[in-house]
């Protein structure tokens, strides 16, 4: 959930988990402004599985405005990464995954056009966005990946916050660099009505009752699936 930010004020992001509590509860309140009707024939738990990482790859490709281009997507098995292949597939893009030999015929079944090790060099000038969620000591290669002019988006740092850029390579490349966090009111209507057309689906690997939350956060530890990690409550 996102209080829209009153003129003059900085934008404003509140998510259950993180600025406030609520993430692994049974039951949980909201302000009206952010409960969105969705008509759909999916089930509880798929349908809780798009909120936080579909809405977080929307966001990020509408911050960069991608379009039938090529795109990179870094950590594209999991949530946001998996999301962010059928969302950019959705507009037209080229897409091309970096993930691990095990995971990738999953991803390319979820419409990747191409997969890439992780470890394995990248293109220099081969793509025009990259979608990024890893950062890391990589970065720099992720840099050297986009053709002059491209733009880089990320919303994550799971391998590491800090890099290193040469501002020269900035400015001399005409790249720009993007980051994506506060979602406008459209993004998460947006994405309803990709659900309800049918033109997004759910990656859910498992699913766990909330008593063995403990079971399924060792699952999502262990970093072997594709998707999310699905939690049922009691009806």
């Amino acid at each position: 959930m996102q209080p829209r930010s009153s003129a003059g004020e900085e934008p404003a992001t509140v998510t259950f988990g993180s600025e406030c509590n609520g993430g692994f509860a049974d039951y949980a309140v909201t302000g009206s402004s952010d409960a969105i009707r969705v008509e759909s024939g999916l089930s509880d738990v798929e349908l809780a599985s798009f909120p936080c990482a579909f809405s977080t790859a929307e966001g990020m490709i509408q911050r960069c405005r991608l379009g039938t281009e090529s795109v990179l997507i870094t950590g594209a098995s999991g949530g946001v990464g998996s999301a962010a292949i059928q969302l950019a597939k959705r507009r037209g893009a080229h897409v091309t995954a970096l993930t691990t030999a095990a995971k990738a015929e999953e991803l390319r079944a979820l419409g990747a056009d191409q997969t890439l090790d992780r470890d394995a060099p990248l293109p220099g000038h081969g793509f025009d966005v990259v979608l990024d969620l890893v950062g890391g000591p990589r970065w720099p290669d992720l840099i050297d990946s986009l053709r002059n002019g491209g733009r880089y988006v990320t919303s994550g740092a799971i391998a590491g916050p800090i890099v290193e850029l040469d501002l020269r390579t900035l400015y001399l490349r005409d790249l720009t660099l993007l980051g994506s966090t506060h979602q406008p009111a459209n993004v998460f209507t947006d994405l309803v009505s990709y659900i309800e057309a049918g033109d997004i689906h759910p990656v859910l690997a498992a699913t766990y009752p909330l008593a063995e939350l403990r079971a399924a956060q060792s699952a999502f530890a262990g970093k072997t699936h594709v998707g999310k990690i699905g939690i049922t409550v009691a009806d």
